[in-house]
């Protein structure tokens, strides 16, 4: 008997199905009941939600998830030995579990999302979660079909999302997740947990969109941090001439002088450069 539910221990399944982790996907299956119950209740409540899982694996996160009741579970796998090793999740969960097989960045889950709550909570691939979390991020219209993210990442990607002013993990990635989203690191998982072990620890992240962000064009906004922080140790005066506007300017619709460096900038800052940048273009 398990922690969370009467279904063999995941070593048994992974064993079963020679389900040994692939580096070129990404893969450290996490094999403690405990900390994936964690992680599942980190997202609130889930009896009225719809959860969408990337990765799943051998199903540790999935059968927390439905243990602790979410109403579906949409898990999207990429690997296909493991498809086998989830059936008998399916089995175990008739009705509330649909295993799509498939690239999570190929895959929009809106078409299978019915009218209740979505959330999307999962131990990521560490080799696409960056990218998962900015296409996210990305959705428009916003606010986006879910209302909650749970994510695992490696420790240091964490700290880039939650990063602030003044901080130096504080960047590009800060800047878009803090403008559309609340961000917050809730806890560390040693690599001890994890088969096989990573060298790093990670860190378990919670998003919650805003529900009315500053407004600004998300293009602009991207194109204003790729600029400031692509040369993040020269002041604005320096780093915003690739923008074809002058640094001045945009450093003057945020408040601040043109010789401050990007890292010393607040979200709102750049967020007041990007409506800027977009007044500039749209009379020329």
């Amino acid at each position: 008997m398990s922690a969370i539910d009467d279904l063999p221990p995941l070593r048994d399944v992974i064993r079963e199905h020679s389900l040994s982790a692939r580096k070129s996907l990404g893969q450290n299956f996490l094999l403690d009941l405990n900390l994936t119950a964690r992680i599942a209740r980190a997202a609130g409540p889930l009896e009225d939600c719809t959860v969408i899982e990337v990765g799943p694996g051998p199903g540790g996160l999935t059968r927390a998830l439905l243990a602790l009741g979410a109403k579906r579970v949409i898990a999207i796998e990429r690997d296909e030995r493991a498809l086998a090793a989830l059936d008998y999740i399916v089995k175990r969960y008739p009705g509330r579990i649909e295993i799509v097989h498939g690239d999570a960045q190929d895959f929009d889950p809106r078409p299978l999302l019915d009218a209740g709550k979505a959330k999307i909570i999962a131990n990521l691939p560490y080799n696409i979660a960056t990218q998962l979390l900015v296409d996210w991020l990305s959705i428009e219209p916003w606010p986006p079909w879910y209302d909650t993210m749970v994510l695992m990442f490696q420790r240091e990607v964490a700290e880039r999302i939650v990063a602030h002013e003044d901080e130096e993990a504080y960047g590009r990635l800060a800047v878009l997740a803090n403008w559309r989203a609340e961000t917050k690191i809730l806890f560390d998982i040693s690599p001890a947990a994890f088969v096989p072990q990573p060298k790093v620890t990670s860190s378990v992240v919670r998003l919650i969109p805003r529900a009315a962000p500053e407004p600004c064009d998300r293009r602009m906004l991207e194109q204003v941090a790729t600029a400031a922080f692509g040369q993040r140790r020269k002041m604005l005066r320096q780093s915003l001439k690739s923008l074809s506007a002058d640094p001045a300017r945009l450093a003057a619709a945020a408040q601040v002088d043109a010789t401050r460096r990007a890292e010393t900038i607040p979200v709102a800052g750049f967020v007041a450069m990007a409506r800027e940048l977009a007044d500039i273009r749209s009379t020329k």
